[in-house]
């Protein structure tokens, strides 16, 4: 088993981005694999509905997963199925079931798998592994069943307290594509919130073209569908 386990925070499926995912009218590649019977990757979903945060996420977990893993070194949390890895498929249907549900330990519909499938986790890890968390730690709509689980050994990117989503999703970009991992702490003690840091600097070959390689794919050229939305924030 794997001696780090990532755990990505979810991506909002009842925002601007998820009805235009879901609407019956839409045409574009993802649209219409979601309404096949194969579905299309969790991973890729939620890339889209949430953009440059939950891209930073994904690509810094794979980027960073123990060698040999597989799907095994990161896993998505779902809105009423518990963790499930970036290559699982989804369809129309789960997403609509996800939207029908808040992030909240409170609703037991979001509680009752995420607590099976976190104390199953933590029964295939080994007592020296850890699990760390890319999402907010600021709140507990998942950080209280998580700690409740795997105590001191929940751990979050140092780097991320007092930083907005769309800051932490840069961040998360950057240092994956540098291949230099991010200092960890445990959650159990830590300070939920601090000071804003300061903006990440552009890299230098970015500068004179006034864009940011964190940037969401439609600034870059890139087909995005929603980015006349502008940049979604997950519930994370």
């Amino acid at each position: 088993m794997a001696s780090r386990v990532f755990l990505i925070s979810p991506a909002s499926c009842s925002g601007e981005r998820a009805r235009i995912l879901l609407r019956d009218a839409a045409r574009f590649d993802l649209a219409l694999r979601i309404r096949d019977a194969s579905g299309a990757p969790l991973g890729e979903v939620f890339a889209f509905l949430s953009g440059l945060y939950f891209r930073g996420k994904l690509t810094y977990a794979r980027r960073f997963a123990p060698p040999g893993t597989g799907s095994a070194g990161a896993l998505v949390i779902t809105a009423r199925d518990g963790l499930r890895p970036p290559e699982a498929a989804v369809r129309i249907r789960d997403l609509r079931r996800f939207a029908e549900v808040d992030i909240d330990a409170r609703d037991l519909r979001f509680r009752r798998p995420f607590v099976r499938d976190a104390r199953a986790l933590a029964q295939r890890l080994g007592p020296e592994a850890e699990v760390v968390l890319l999402g907010s730690i600021a709140t507990g709509k998942y950080v209280d069943v998580l700690l409740d689980v795997f105590g001191a050994r929940l751990l979050f990117p140092r780097d991320f307290v007092g930083r907005g989503d769309m800051s932490r999703g840069g961040l998360l970009l950057r240092h994956a594509r540098a291949g230099r991992e991010l200092d960890y702490a445990s959650v159990l003690g830590s300070e939920r919130h601090g000071p804003r840091p300061p903006r990440l600097p552009k890299p230098r070959r970015f500068r004179r073209a006034g864009v940011d390689p964190a940037d969401p794919p439609s600034r870059l050229g890139r087909a995005d569908p929603a980015s006349r939305l502008g940049r979604a924030d997950p519930p994370s």
